[in-house]
């Protein structure tokens, strides 16, 4: 959702949400002239798309035998995929959302100052928004990827080459939302804190994201299986 780039006419198409067009309609609908869906949302629906993963990995772990000493881990990280995947289509029609605030602030009228001041008020606030939910994608890609490197190890070897894809997919996503946060904080307010809050977040979140996405696939390539997480141990197990 590069916003400053579009046609400031857009607005979101009524109808079904992205989550509910099959994958031929959403990407008919991406490919067309019309501004959204973009990137923003097709960030969203491609780290839906890895979370969706995550869970079949887990799905397919569960019940055998060979895995039974993760058996926790594979209800919790099955039931955190199919969490976050839906989360992540949400956010995929938020992103256009935001983006036709953001369209309807450029084409308010400006021939007065009060006027002017109200318009650029208001796209201030937009802006805002433009950039709060993409972060919120990158804060959700982070989670998908913590979930991956959690079953790394401790699930069914013949799909862990699964979990390698859902971080590439997830870390594909995150660069892509991380974009559209960075796009739209140069029209914040100059003094909105906000906008050097988010910069260095996304910067955290995204080498925190790649530090995992690189230990989750490290650890599908050596085959190795790893021991059990403590019931009491939060976080990723790196």
């Amino acid at each position: 959702m590069l916003a400053p780039l579009y046609n400031p006419g857009v607005e979101v198409p009524a109808g079904k949400a992205f989550g509910a067009l099959s994958v031929r309609d959403f990407t008919t609908a991406l490919a067309s002239a019309e501004p959204v869906p973009g990137g923003g949302s097709a960030s969203a629906i491609t780290a839906a798309l890895a979370a969706g993963l995550v869970a079949m990995v887990a799905a397919l772990s569960e019940g055998r035998p060979r895995y039974e000493q993760h058996s926790r881990l594979h209800a919790e990280a099955r039931a955190a995929g199919q969490g976050l995947a839906e989360r992540l289509l949400a956010l995929a029609d938020e992103d256009a959302h935001a983006y036709a605030r953001f369209a309807a602030a450029l084409k308010l009228p400006r021939e007065t100052q009060e006027q002017a001041r109200a318009r650029a008020a208001a796209m201030q606030a937009a802006a805002r928004g433009a950039s709060e939910v993409p972060l919120r994608c990158v804060e959700a890609c982070l989670e998908v990827v913590a979930a991956a490197e959690r079953l790394a190890g401790r699930s069914n070897r013949n799909a862990s080459s699964d979990l390698s894809v859902a971080t590439l997919l997830a870390e594909a996503s995150a660069r892509g939302a991380a974009a559209n946060v960075l796009v739209n904080l140069p029209s914040l307010a100059p003094d909105d804190p906000f906008g050097r809050e988010a910069s260095q977040q996304v910067d955290g979140l995204l080498q925190e994201l790649h530090r995992l996405a690189e230990a989750t696939r490290s650890a599908v390539l050596s085959g190795t299986e790893r021991d059990p997480i403590e019931p009491d141990s939060t976080g990723p197990a790196g």
